[in-house]
């Protein structure tokens, strides 16, 4: 498949895109900064993710957006969000976009989201508010194949590759040890296989790892 990935020098982008090259799909890296992309086996579109138009991006069987706003520009999770919409609506190109945890539900009932739980870092409330903001633009889009996963509560940059993970919608999964984690190199897993098997057709699934 023809694969964009969207904050390919990013953590999560880039062992997304690692991951995507090991299974033999064409990827293209989207960045900012082109000199930042060390494996020359991809493609690069160097612009930033503002300046994005449908010419950069139909030709994507698949575009992925792992772009990370820095703490205190959190709206520019939401104005990325939902340029990438009007950029992609009534194209065949597929996006999927790296969300947060915070919107995740903590009961059955669908009552309480994470962010809105006492022990929820106010640090974070921004980010997450605006990740949930994006994916609620996503559920009104029509015209638009989209996938919204969200990591759990602990996302670790440095776990170990397992290979392993469980699927679920919208309530928070834990593991065998009853934690909320994920290391990202088993999330870029779960997000290829997701561009491979289309399973949540504009959905929004989480995932859950375990530990080494």
């Amino acid at each position: 498949m023809d694969i964009g990935v969207i904050g390919a020098n990013g953590k999560a982008g880039n062992l997304i895109m690692k991951e995507a090259v090991s299974r033999g799909h064409q990827v293209t890296a989207i960045v900012r900064d082109a000199s930042k992309v060390k494996d020359k086996s991809v493609s690069v579109i160097e612009k930033d993710i503002f300046n994005l138009e449908s010419a950069d991006l139909k030709q994507f069987d698949t575009v992925i957006n792992a772009f990370g706003a820095p703490l205190g520009e959190e709206q520019a999770h939401v104005d990325a969000g939902n340029a990438l919409i009007d950029v992609l609506k009534g194209t065949d190109t597929r996006i999927i976009v790296v969300g947060g945890a915070g919107s995740l539900f903590a009961d059955e009932g669908k009552m309480v989201q994470i962010m809105d739980l006492p022990d929820f870092p106010d640090l974070f409330k921004p980010t997450a508010k605006g990740q949930a903001r994006n994916l609620q633009e996503l559920r009104a889009t029509n015209d638009l194949t989209w996938t919204f996963i969200s990591p759990p509560a602990v996302f670790d940059a440095e776990g170990k590759r397992i290979g392993t993970y469980k699927t679920g919608k919208d309530i928070l999964l834990l593991n065998s040890d009853g934690e909320s984690y994920i290391s990202y190199a088993d999330f870029a897993i779960a997000v290829v296989d997701e561009i491979e098997n289309l399973k949540f057709k504009n959905e929004r699934f989480t995932v859950v790892g375990e530990k080494e």
